[in-house]
């Protein structure tokens, strides 16, 4: 399968203030290419929970967006340190989010939840004090039979 589209945003840890302006820019590029509506809804659910996870848990890293004709694949890939216990990260409700997160009202637990939920195939590789590549796929088909 080979994409068409690719694009690269860099996320930086800990900076809240800019939480978001990479799933921003993920709907900008997605209505640019006329792609139906639910598409994008689910698209910019996966971009920012993952962006907002980058911003939160890590040093930061890149959100990498890709287009084919079948799919949209979704990466985050930040630098450390890992998830502890990945089958308690992604239960709802389940946070390590730091105090300074959650006094900005972020880190609530439902970000791999919702990313799951919102995406059509979803891996995450995660290595302690490593980091986390996660890829989420959307399949354009499924979202297409929606609108």
């Amino acid at each position: 399968m080979e994409n068409i589209l690719e694009f690269s945003f860099p996320v930086e840890g800990r900076s809240f203030n800019k939480a978001g302006d990479a799933a921003a820019r993920v709907k900008q590029l997605l209505k640019q290419a006329s792609i139906p509506s639910p598409f994008i809804r689910r698209a910019v659910v996966v971009a920012y929970e993952a962006e907002l996870n980058m911003i939160i848990h890590s040093q930061g890293g890149t959100l990498r967006l890709a287009i084919s004709p079948e799919q949209l694949t979704i990466q985050a890939v930040d630098q450390g340190p890992g998830i502890e216990n990945l089958q308690r990260a992604m239960q709802e409700g389940y946070s390590t989010a730091p105090r300074e997160a959650r006094e900005l009202g972020f880190g609530g637990g439902m970000g791999l939840s919702n990313i799951q939920r919102n995406a059509d195939h979803l891996d995450i590789q995660s290595q302690q004090n490593e980091g986390t590549v996660l890829t989420a796929a959307i399949y354009l088909e499924k979202a297409a039979s929606v609108s």
